[in-house]
């Protein structure tokens, strides 16, 4: 059998284009991308956020057939009302804090990378809940984005928050015909440009508020038998309080470590924050400052866990001045610190 092939007619304008000579030249998207948060500090918000959330495997890695089970049976009917005092207690005028300050540093990325939105168009995406990662790729694609670098607002790599954000971004982008072509940043966790802003944040508030005899980097916490399997997010936390420790060596503070927010029974990532804080007031520790380092955007973990509770368990224990220092949230130099990692990750695609 004799085999043809079609070509269509350059004057079938449906089938091709002939009049066109070259590749248009379209804007670079950049999404900036952070955890989530409930839309509003009520019931219902939070159990459809937990929901997402806590059903994300990567989350939560036991068999979803079982732990599906605990989510709807013993969690979601009841966490949700016991969280709503607490998110109430934080909210800010405009929303939630880790909304509000991520859509400020994305709004100062867009100011710092192109202020005029000609050659660079930023977005911002939430992994669970709103504005989602979907409706974050389609307003860039919408624009004319055909290369997009996705920008996770985590310094340290954990396969339950940077892998999961590159896995929603590559699955919606698998159900395109014309996909963009895709860039991610891995992370941070060591970057001068990172680092050094979050240095200058703490001397800073040093300088106004008088230093402590300790500094406590509270990361979050992951299950031992994540980092036991692979992980590297405890080996990222370790570089990053040793930068952190570099920077601020001529400041006299000894920096520690510790993670915070376990969840069940099993054993997560030591020391734990709020016991350590317990034993050094016992041993007389008075006067201690605590930061978030990744975290960079205030949120309830931050806010309430921190800023509150573990504030309240050392002075319980005898503890006289104990600091939160907020997270970089919107500071100047961290989001000029965040335009030059994007234009490092972006090389090729910015002018």
């Amino acid at each position: 059998m004799l085999l043809t092939t079609y070509l269509p007619e350059p004057s079938d304008p449906s089938l091709l284009d002939a009049h066109i000579t070259s590749r248009p030249a379209t804007p670079v998207g950049i999404v900036v991308m952070n955890l989530g948060t409930p839309d509003q500090p009520d019931a219902g918000s939070i159990r459809r956020y937990l929901k997402e959330f806590l059903s994300d495997p990567r989350v939560i890695e036991i068999p979803q057939p079982v732990w599906q089970l605990i989510l709807r049976g013993a969690i979601l009917p009841f966490r949700p009302r016991k969280l709503v005092e607490k998110y109430q207690m934080i909210w800010m005028p405009e929303g939630a804090p880790l909304l509000v300050y991520s859509q400020r540093q994305a709004d100062g990325l867009q100011q710092r990378l192109d202020p005029t939105g000609q050659h660079v168009k930023v977005e911002l995406a939430m992994r669970y809940g709103n504005p989602s990662v979907e409706s974050a790729v389609d307003k860039l694609r919408a624009q004319g984005c055909e290369r997009i670098l996705v920008v996770p607002l985590y310094p340290q790599y954990a396969a339950s928050t940077t892998a999961t954000a590159v896995d929603a971004v590559t699955r919606y982008a698998a159900k395109m015909r014309n996909q963009p072509e895709l860039r991610f940043i891995r992370s941070y966790c060591d970057h001068p440009a990172y680092i050094k802003p979050l240095a200058q944040s703490i001397t800073t508030y040093w300088g106004a508020q008088g230093k402590p005899e300790r500094l406590l980097l509270s990361f979050h916490g992951l299950p031992r038998r994540c980092a036991e399997k692979g992980d590297p997010y405890h080996r990222e936390c370790m570089l990053t309080t040793a930068a952190l420790r570099r920077e601020l060596e001529t400041t006299g503070v000894p920096v520690h470590a510790a993670f915070q927010s376990r969840f069940g029974a099993e054993r997560w990532l030591e020391p734990y924050t709020e016991p350590l804080l317990r034993q050094w007031a016992k041993e007389g520790v008075k006067n201690v400052h605590v930061v978030c380092p990744g975290f960079l955007a205030d949120c309830l973990e931050t806010l309430e866990e921190i800023k509150l509770m573990c504030r309240d368990a050392f002075l319980e224990e005898g503890g006289q001045d104990f600091a939160y220092i907020p997270c970089l949230n919107d500071d100047a130099e961290w989001v000029d610190g965040l335009a030059h990692l994007v234009r490092e990750h972006a090389a090729g695609w910015l002018a």
